[in-house]
């Protein structure tokens, strides 16, 4: 689970520090021993296990840790946690320190001298190895003392930070599983390995488009298991990875160098060890013909449970039903209101202490959540709290993407509300509208309790740890009521969920057209962004078109993923001046907004129907690697989406599908280049992205007959005039031609 690359010295050696703590550290200068053949070293950072920038330690016994495990495909044989961490210069030294702790037991303590108080400083704590367990919790807790007198244990000067730099390092012996389809999708993928998953996948030949849709089946799959951590794919065309495991697809009279080609008789999958490391696996997906091939892919991908023994042949299976518009499994329900805990485990939804962490939802909102002149998305909240005697100002406040929403008072005793209700006073109801402009593809709600500290005098001061807090999971968020209708094309909406091609979570409404005579690095682009699409839908690619340039009228009805390296995708010529960016083998043309064009109109128009027309146009040629990111709306097809990944190489094109990946190893989403990704046209340049247009002339999607009218009208207020005033005249024309018929009438009579 922890592996981060190189190998790392293990387990230095230890020295005992101040006899009033003892700190186990390693000796600098002490040579580290071998380590047994087999063996490595990985590290990970502490921010990447907690998910936190650092670990705040507060109060006179304050606490803060993470959770983490090994993968099953390993022994651990050493363990030790790296420090690097600052503390308060009113700490006295002789009563405080740190205590590291693993499950509950104490691994070590370390000094906090006077002379390194506020200033940075490492140490390192051996973990004993006996008490590692298959999910491990370790902690780290402040012992601080400010006097020796009385003293508030809630001080401003007892702190210590950890920060997340801070890494946690195993020494680990490979364990060798057995070829049983059973423990899929280990060793291929393992929820306990919290880094990005880099996976080898075998093509077997150099692929035709019928393959390459059953590899992104599977492609897709793993990307739906990696979720948060991102998946690399690494593809291979005739030769297996040196080391590690790797998935191979076979059909009869494919060779694979040192691989046993098994009997196929029928679509089938298979475990064997992979010759070149015997502590590595394959998995076989095999077919007699490209049909069987993606059944085979088809079938592991959504029947892997049912499989055991070293090889399964696939005797049936059901076409899974068709889906939906906007049903990903990842994706909120938009056909009803969804409860906490369907989205967070409830153990989540509770905490402890007067300071606890906040309680995180973390939603995948789907996209084009259309809330103009809608009050918001309703929340439908019950939380519960402790109350607190004497402690009026204790709130809960309720945060999206970190934002506040709104605070509620925590009352210490029954109200009026209390009484004539009957609900208790340790429980709070509310329905909040959260605004949908918070509410991102990506997000989540935060609920941060923080209960004020009552003092009830010198020397009578005490924390007791009888504080509790909760958010019921029957809470419910409902988007039901909001229509999907985004204005395109978008690229962040691209880069936070895959959409458009999304919108479907099978991918059966998009064709991916590979550029021509491509190579073994657009292979792996391809398969990497294509687990990116399931990693965003939770579901694999069943449905994915692969095809080529010539053959992209036949797939005018789908929205379009244009994959270049190059000067070799012939769309980006026919297309010419539909683009807002193009490559010719020699030179880039961008098509740039101006500034000008950036002032809002005094029409009206909505923000989000940003049009800036292209008045700049540039051209340059360089050697340096770069890639593109544009959108537009399919040439072939109004209504139809088109996206353009492209570089002015293979590595170019590589570049722009690893700006697509997400990583928790980013401390910062400032530094994050998906969170730069947007508009219609952007330029990645190595960890760099900019949007250097933002045109959006097209929508996706529908809405209700009245509110349609009523946005056409809102961004066109001079064809809303002229409609009034045609009506006006209509009207009075009527009005003019009633009254003339009734006078003659009149005189007639």
């Amino acid at each position: 689970m922890l592996a981060l690359g190189a190998a790392m010295p293990a387990l230095a050696q230890t020295v005992a520090a101040d006899p009033a703590t003892t700190a186990t550290t390693a000796a600098a200068a002490a040579p580290a021993p071998a380590l047994p053949p087999g063996a490595r070293t990985y590290s990970v950072p502490l921010s990447r296990l907690s998910g936190q920038s650092a670990l705040p330690l507060r109060g006179v016994d304050g606490i803060n840790g993470l959770g983490f495990s090994a993968r099953r495909d390993q022994q651990v044989i050493g363990a030790r946690v790296n420090l690097d961490y600052s503390y308060s210069p009113a700490l006295l030294p002789d009563l405080s320190h740190l205590k590291v702790l693993l499950n509950g037991e104490v691994a070590g303590s370390v000094a906090l001298p006077k002379e390194a108080a506020a200033t940075p400083t490492h140490q390192t704590v051996e973990l004993p190895v006996p008490a590692l367990a298959d999910y491990n919790r370790l902690d780290v807790q402040l012992i601080g003392h400010y006097t020796l007198g009385c003293e508030d244990p809630v001080h401003s000067s007892l702190w210590a930070d950890v920060a997340g730099r801070s890494t946690l390092e195993l020494t680990v012996m490979p364990v060798d599983l057995p070829n049983d389809l059973a423990l899929l999708p280990v060793p291929f993928f393992d929820s306990r390995d919290i880094r990005q998953l880099v996976l080898p996948i075998v093509l077997g030949r150099t692929p035709d488009t019928a393959r390459l849709e059953s590899a992104g089946v599977l492609a897709s799959w793993f990307g739906a298991l990696a979720g948060y951590r991102g998946a690399k794919f690494d593809a291979h065309l005739q030769d297996l990875p040196a080391t590690g495991n790797a998935v191979v697809l076979l059909q009869p009279g494919d060779t694979v160098a040192g691989l046993t080609t098994p009997t196929i008789d029928g679509p089938s999958v298979a475990m064997q060890t992979n010759p070149r490391d015997p502590h590595g696996k394959l998995l076989l997906v095999m077919g007699r013909d490209a049909k069987e091939l993606k059944q085979a892919a088809a079938a592991l991908a959504l029947g892997s449970e049912a499989l055991s023994g070293p090889q399964a042949r696939i005797t049936r299976l059901d076409t899974p039903r068709p889906r939906k518009p906007f049903d990903a499994p990842n994706w909120l329900r938009s056909d009803r209101p969804v409860a906490f805990g369907e989205l967070v485990p409830t153990r989540e939804l509770n905490v402890s202490g007067h300071r606890p962490p906040p309680v995180q939802v973390n939603l995948r909102v789907p996209p084009g959540l259309f809330g103009w002149h809608s009050d918001g998305v309703p929340v439908d909240l019950v939380y519960r709290y402790s109350p607190r005697p004497g402690a009026k100002q204790s709130v809960m406040e309720m945060m999206a993407g970190n934002q506040l929403i709104r605070s509620f008072a925590l009352h210490e005793g029954p109200g009026v509300y209390n009484r004539l209700t009957g609900v208790p006073v340790s429980e709070g109801q509310a329905r909040v509208m959260v605004p949908t402009y918070l509410l991102p593809p990506q997000t989540a709600l935060q609920f941060n309790y923080v209960y004020e500290y009552a003092k009830l005098g010198e020397c009578q001061n005490s924390i007791l740890d009888n504080v509790r807090s909760a958010i019921d999971p029957g809470s419910t968020i409902d988007i039901s009521g909001l229509p999907k209708y985004a204005a395109m094309p978008d690229l962040s909406l691209f880069a936070d969920a895959g959409f458009p091609f999304t919108r479907m979570a099978d991918l059966s409404e998009t064709a991916v057209v590979m550029p021509e005579g491509a190579g073994v690095s657009d292979f792996s682009s391809y398969l990497t962004l294509l687990g990116v699409m399931g990693q965003a839908t939770g579901y694999p690619a069943t449905g994915v078109t692969v095809t080529q340039s010539g053959q992209v009228a036949a797939q005018r009805d789908k929205d379009l993923l244009v994959l270049a390296s190059g000067d070799n995708q012939p769309l980006l010529a026919q297309w010419g001046d539909a683009l807002p960016s193009g490559f010719n083998g020699k030179e880039r043309r961008f098509s740039l907004s101006g500034w000008v064009d950036g002032v809002a109109s005094w029409l009206g128009n909505d923000p989000r129907d940003r049009k800036r027309q292209a008045d700049i146009q540039l051209a340059f040629s360089s050697g340096g690697v770069s890639a593109t990111l544009a959108g537009l709306q399919s040439p072939l097809q109004s209504g139809r989406s088109a996206v353009v990944v492209s570089g002015t190489s293979a590595d170019g094109l590589a570049s722009a599908v690893q700006a697509l990946l997400t990583s928790r190893d980013t401390e910062s989403k400032a530094d994050n280049p998906q969170d730069r990704i947007g508009g219609s046209l952007t330029v990645i340049s190595g960890k760099e992205a900019y949007t250097l247009q933002d045109e959006q002339n097209y929508y996706v999607g529908s809405l209700p007959t009245w509110l349609g009218l009523q946005w056409f009208f809102a961004r066109h207020p001079l064809t809303l005039v002229g409609a009034l005033l045609l009506s006006a005249l209509v009207i009075a024309v009527l009005l003019y031609l009633s009254l003339r018929a009734r006078a003659q009438r009149r005189l007639g009579s």
